[in-house]
């Protein structure tokens, strides 16, 4: 038996390892899909990514981005430049996740790919004769341990549970996550030409999409252009053409992409569950992201690693740490979120408001490259009595 078992070895997942492992836990990190393994993400990482990734980089990073290209539905493109600051760095999430498995392994955790979840039981303690009937109390099992149950082989126990396994995963389910937006994302990784790399090297675009609180990017990543859109998953058709007509501004329709895919981005609702007895979620099995730009990477690495430290503490006797991990991801997390949803709401009706901040707006650009490399906050922009005024008034 272990005293962490980890499901998902994504950003959060390898997190939560790492950050069980190092505080002394036995670990260990199961993962579906064998490794290295393709995962639909722009790849983009800000500052707080960055900053708590915990690995070197130096090797990871495909280009650093100090310019921008704004554009309203793929009208009035502008280019704005920070030379020398870097707002992203692009990474490919394959090698980007198994950067961060590893670093879980060098902290001691096991690693077991080719895994697949089919359910969770918590129960009482385990004594000479096997496993007895679950009981819960004041919301945990006291001693408790859990059973992950796995296709094809013998169950995985543990002291606690992690899932790190996405909002369709077996764990959210079992924890009870509520969602309250669920966006479709688009995306498609083109080899272009040496010409072309040069053309967008260091640049990013972002496209103020025609869907209400849609938007489109590219990413530059060398001689690989990763070009995607997002939005809610009731405009899906409307999705489609406009990603198709955006691969066609870019002159890549002609272009067979290396990979071409689609992927949900679900958002926690307001008071959801992060526990259930002595099982933990983290990252996207949570619906943390930003409900606004739908990054998640940051929010994964920060959820996992308070994930895992909290798990930590409960396997070595402390189990008030399992009810302390989510007020701890409330506190660093919750305001970042609220504060996304106010700017998505002003976004969904005023696009064009967004669109000025960025390419006209003196100021404007500044801020949101501050906010990309970590300097500042949406949360803490909105703090600011003209900006809460401004928001209030158009969602009222």
């Amino acid at each position: 038996m272990f005293d962490v078992v980890v499901v998902g070895a994504g950003p959060a997942g390898a997190s939560a390892a790492r950050a069980a492992a190092r505080a002394g836990a036995t670990v260990c990190l199961l993962e579906r899909a064998e490794l290295p393994r393709y995962k639909t993400c722009g790849g983009g990482l800000v500052g707080l990514s960055i900053d708590h990734a915990g690995i070197d980089l130096s090797r990871l990073t495909r280009a650093s981005v100090d310019q921008l290209t704004v554009a309203l539905d793929g009208r009035l493109v502008r280019t704005r430049r920070r030379p020398g600051r870097p707002m992203l760095s692009m990474v490919m999430r394959s090698e980007f996740d198994r950067a961060l498995v590893g670093s879980a392994h060098a902290a001691g955790a096991v690693i077991r790919t080719g895994v697949h979840v089919t359910g969770i039981r918590e129960h009482d303690a385990v004594d000479g004769h096997g496993i007895a009937a679950g009981r819960v109390v004041d919301g945990h099992v006291p001693d408790g341990r859990v059973a992950v149950t796995v296709r094809g082989g013998p169950d995985v126990a543990a002291r606690v549970v992690i899932g790190a396994d996405g909002t369709s995963g077996r764990v959210g389910t079992y924890v009870g996550v509520r969602l309250d937006q669920v966006d479709v994302g688009l995306e498609g990784e083109f080899p272009v030409d040496a010409a072309v790399a040069r053309r967008w090297a260091g640049r990013m675009l972002i496209d103020l999409g025609p869907v209400p609180g849609s938007y489109a990017w590219l990413f530059p990543k060398g001689e690989i252009l990763t070009v995607g859109v997002i939005g809610s998953r009731d405009d899906g058709g409307a999705l489609r053409a406009y990603y198709a007509d955006v691969v066609r501004r870019l002159g890549l329709d002609g272009v067979t992409p290396l990979h071409d895919s689609g992927h949900l981005a679900r958002v926690r609702a307001v008071g959801s569950p992060l526990r259930r007895g002595r099982v933990l979620v983290a990252g996207d099995a949570a619906g943390l992201l930003d409900p606004w730009t739908r990054e998640g990477i940051s929010f994964a690495l920060r959820s996992g690693r308070l994930a895992g430290e909290a798990a930590a503490r409960a396997a070595a006797g402390e189990p008030s740490a399992l009810g302390d991990y989510p007020r701890r991801v409330e506190a660093a997390l919750g305001p970042e979120m609220d504060a996304g949803r106010e700017v998505q709401a002003v976004f969904a009706r005023r696009p064009g408001l967004l669109y000025a901040s960025l390419a006209v707006v003196p100021g404007g650009f500044g801020l949101f490259g501050r906010m990309l490399a970590g300097r500042s906050t949406v949360a803490n922009q909105l703090r600011r009595p003209g900006v809460r005024a401004l928001t209030a008034a158009i969602t009222r």
